[in-house]
C-alpha cells in the first residue's frame, strides 16, 4: 500500500504548494481528482480478497436507527456509551482501548436505537492504519454520527476526524450536491450551468472527467458547485450523515465557556461522566434521525402506543410499513384505515402509496 500512500502525501504537497487562484484551479481540479481516485483504492483495494475483516467487526443491524460514536481516545465515548446505554463496554484510562464494537441498543420515544463505538477513526485510518478500513465500513452504514470531543481540545480533534471522514468519502451535514451527472455513449462532454459558477468552468469538467476515463457524459451544474463536489458525483459512491458533535467533560470548564459553546450549531456540550445533560442530546439525536414513529392497531382493540413501527423519513408510504414487517404482507393488503396528521378523515381508506406521518396510526386491511 505505501507506493499509494506515497503517492497520496505527493499529490496533498502539491495541492498545498499551489496558489489558488483562477489560473490554477484547472490543474487543482486535476489534482482533487486524482487524489479521490487514490482514496477510493484504498479503500477498495483492486484484485484479490481484500483480506479477511477484522473480527467483531461485521455487526449485525438491529433496532431503528444506528447511531456510530466516533472519536479520538479518552475523549470519554465509552464512559458516555455506558451510561447512555447501560452497556459496559471496557473502560480503562489509557489510549487505545476499545477496538471491537460493543453495540448497545437504547429505547427511546418507543424506537429501538443501536449506539456503535466505532474505535480507531483517527490520524491514519483511511490509509488502511489501525483498524481502520471495517471501522468505516460500519460508518459508513450508520444513520447519525456523534462525535465525540473533549471539550478542552476540540478543534483540532474535529478538523482531523471530519478529515479522516471526509476521505472515506462520508460527508456530515450536507446534502448532495445539485449535480446532473449522465454517461453516455458518444456526443462528447455536454456541459451546461444554470448559474454562475465560481470554480468550475468547461475546461476543468473535462479535466477532471478525462481524469475518470469518461468523455462522452452530460453534467449539469445547478449549484456554485466546487471540484470536490464534481468529483463526489461522479464518484458516486458518498454517503450524506448528518451528525452532532458532542463536547465531553464540561464539568472541567466555566459557565461562561458553556454559554459560547451552546450557540456553536451541530453542538451538544455534555458530562458522561456526571451525566449532565442527556436528555438534550438524545432530543437532538431524535431531531437529526428524522424518524417516523406508526402506531398499529389490530382490529376491534385500541391501538399499541408501547411499540410502534420506526421507519425512516424519506421512506414512510403504507408499502414500506408493510415491507418493514413482512415482505409478503405487502400482497395480502386490500387497503388500510389510517388516522393521524397525514389525513384528512379519521380513519381514511387509504392504498399502498399513501404515506403517512409521525404518530399515525394504521390498520391494515386484507384480501
Amino acid at each position: 500500500i505505501m507506493s499509494i500512500l506515497a503517492k497520496i502525501a505527493e499529490i496533498e504537497n502539491e495541492m498545498a504548494r499551489t496558489q489558488r487562484n483562477k489560473a490554477t484551479a484547472h490543474h487543482l481540479g486535476l489534482l482533487k481528482a486524482r487524489l479521490a481516485k487514490l482514496r477510493r483504492e484504498l479503500i477498495t483495494p483492486k484484485g484479490g480478497s481484500g483480506g479477511g475483516t477484522g473480527e467483531g467487526f461485521d455487526v449485525a443491524k438491529t433496532g431503528d436507527a444506528r447511531v456510530g460514536f466516533v472519536g479520538f481516545p479518552s475523549v470519554g465515548k465509552s464512559t458516555l456509551l455506558s451510561n447512555l446505554a447501560g452497556v459496559y463496554s471496557e473502560v480503562a484510562a489509557y489510549e487505545f482501548t476499545t477496538l471491537t464494537t460493543v453495540p448497545g441498543v437504547i429505547r427511546y420515544k418507543g424506537a429501538k436505537i443501536q449506539l456503535l463505538d466505532l474505535p480507531g477513526i483517527i490520524e491514519g485510518a483511511k490509509d488502511g492504519k489501525g483498524r481502520g478500513r471495517q471501522v468505516i465500513a460500519v460508518a459508513r452504514t450508520c444513520n447519525l454520527i456523534l462525535i465525540v470531543l473533549d471539550v478542552l481540545k476540540p478543534l483540532l480533534h474535529k478538523r482531523l476526524i471530519e478529515h479522516e471522514l471526509e476521505g472515506f468519502g462520508i460527508r456530515l451535514n450536507k446534502q448532495p450536491p445539485n449535480i446532473g451527472f449522465k454517461k453516455k455513449d458518444k456526443g462528447g462532454i455536454n456541459f451546461t450551468a444554470t448559474c454562475a459558477q465560481s470554480e468550475l468552468d468547461g475546461d476543468t469538467v473535462k479535466t477532471i472527467l478525462s481524469e475518470y476515463k469518461i468523455h462522452n457524459a452530460d453534467i449539469t451544474l445547478r449549484s456554485d458547485a466546487t471540484a470536490d463536489d464534481l468529483i463526489d458525483v461522479v464518484e458516486g459512491n458518498r454517503v450524506y450523515i448528518p451528525c452532532i458533535y458532542v463536547l465531553n467533560k464540561i464539568d472541567q470548564i466555566s459557565i461562561e465557556e458553556l454559554d459560547v459553546i451552546y450557540k456553536v450549531p451541530h453542538c451538544v456540550p455534555i458530562s458522561a461522566h456526571h451525566r449532565w445533560n442527556f436528555d438534550d442530546l438524545l432530543e437532538k439525536m431524535w431531531d437529526y434521525l428524522k424518524l417516523v414513529r406508526i402506531y398499529t392497531k389490530p382490529k376491534g382493540q385500541l391501538p399499541d402506543y408501547t411499540s410502534p413501527v420506526v421507519l425512516p423519513d424519506q421512506h414512510t408510504a403504507v408499502e414500506d410499513f408493510c415491507l418493514k414487517i413482512h415482505k409478503n404482507l405487502i400482497k395480502e393488503l386490500k387497503y388500510a384505515l389510517v388516522w393521524g396528521s397525514s389525513v384528512k378523515h379519521n380513519p381514511q381508506k387509504v392504498g399502498k402509496d399513501h404515506v403517512m406521518e409521525d404518530e399515525d396510526v394504521i390498520q391494515l386491511v386484507k384480501k
